[in-house]
């Protein structure tokens, strides 16, 4: 959840402030300005890929003990 939430927040909010013009025509935001506002939602994304990663790896580590099991 921490994954996909982060990354749909990030999108919507990077699509906004993409498309905010000021009174002269150019973008209210420059490219440094929307990664500074993003950089929390990745982070928290980062977190998420973490335990999906930690997840992956207790999946692995329990099919290893599974075949390595001497009860049949």
């Amino acid at each position: 959840m921490l994954y996909i939430t982060s990354m749909w927040v990030a999108g919507i909010a990077q699509g906004l402030m993409w498309r905010a013009y000021d009174q002269m025509g150019f973008l209210q935001y420059s490219f440094v300005e929307t990664l500074v506002t993003l950089h929390p939602l990745y982070v928290i994304r980062g977190i998420g890929g973490i335990f999906f990663l930690a997840g992956a790896c207790v999946m692995a580590y329990n099919f290893y003990k599974t075949i390595q099991s001497k009860n049949v």
